[in-house]
């Protein structure tokens, strides 16, 4: 399977995932993106069209760099934190299409211990 292949099927679940999960003001969607280079989190509210927060490894002042199993946590925890500090307390989870393992649990588990609800 090439890779393009293998993005499409991702699209694909993305696709089919979000026909049903759908974030709203008092449960916005926190959705991820992983890249070989970095990890993406953001809390958006599709009602208004808005990212209310947002982290990522790419910012210089989280301190981590790559994409790895330890940074993804880094950037769930600072993602939890800016939502509580938002005033958002349950969000809806979006993977995003990826499976829920490795990166992707890291960060939710990481959101959640840093007391997010979802």
């Amino acid at each position: 399977m090439s890779i393009d292949d293998r993005e499409a099927a991702r699209r694909h679940r993305h696709r089919r995932v979000r026909k049903h999960v759908r974030g709203t003001a008092e449960r916005p969607r926190l959705c991820v993106y992983r890249s070989l280079r970095h990890v993406y989190a953001q809390v958006v509210d599709d009602s208004q069209g808005r990212t209310l927060v947002a982290a990522s490894t790419a910012e210089d002042q989280l301190g981590v760099t790559g994409a790895t199993r330890a940074s993804a946590a880094v950037v769930g925890r600072v993602v939890g934190e800016r939502a509580l500090a938002a005033g958002l307390k349950r969000v809806v989870f979006d993977r995003g299409g990826y499976l829920y393992h490795g990166r992707i649990q890291a960060l939710a588990d990481a959101a959640r211990e840093a007391g997010l609800e979802f």
